[in-house]
């Protein structure tokens, strides 16, 4: 993709994982992932939501953030299983999630992929409205009145659950560009939010 290409032509695909939680002597796994896909234009579309089995006993803590028990992984697929599915909801899109560190390291899992270029809607937040409190994905979405809709297109989700979260982030990134005027402007504003380039938006 061309990062000089306008924002509004592009294609995103925004992610989200929920994992079982780190134990010790043992690496983190998902359990759960959802994609929504998004764009400018058309903006939210198609959606891929589903449980993921693993062996790996489910935290407390996890369990107690996302609510997701082992009697909800019972039939699940596993992640490599939906391998076809999550590859096409993320080639040649723009992907996206809050705080990516943890969804690039789970699509590890798929040495050789062509997934991105990446943005972090989290790391966007920070440049773009650098005063305020929280930049937790519901604490932004809630600041800015996105709540009332994603009840709308997802009633029966909740927060940490891993399509409800996708969708926020896809409905946080278009808030950001349309607040902020952006759709004419070139994608590498958004895969390398350069400080200086935000506040004189800000001023703009």
């Amino acid at each position: 993709m061309n990062p000089s290409t306008p924002i509004a032509d592009q294609r995103f695909a925004v992610i989200d994982f929920e994992s079982a939680g780190a134990s010790r002597g043992r690496t983190d796994v998902p359990v759960q992932v959802g994609i929504a896909l998004w764009s400018p234009e058309e903006g939210l579309g198609d959606s891929l939501c589903s449980f993921l089995s693993t062996d790996q006993k489910i935290t407390w803590a996890a369990r107690k953030v996302h609510g997701i028990s082992a009697e909800d992984l019972a039939e699940a697929p596993s992640l490599l299983s939906l391998w076809p599915e999550i590859r096409r909801f993320l080639a040649d899109r723009v992907v996206v999630a809050h705080g990516h560190g943890t969804e690039k390291r789970f699509l590890r899992a798929f040495p050789g992929h062509s997934f991105g270029p990446w943005i972090d809607t989290l790391s966007l937040a920070r440049a773009a409205w650098p005063t305020l409190p929280s930049f937790a994905l519901g604490d932004l979405c809630q600041h800015f009145d996105l709540v009332p809709r994603l009840d709308e297109i997802h009633p029966e989700r909740r927060w940490h659950d891993a399509l409800y979260d996708a969708s926020a982030s896809a409905l946080l990134l278009d808030h950001l560009i349309g607040t902020l005027a952006l759709a004419e402007k070139p994608l590498d504003l958004l895969l390398h939010p350069d400080l200086s380039a935000w506040r004189a938006l800000r001023r703009s």
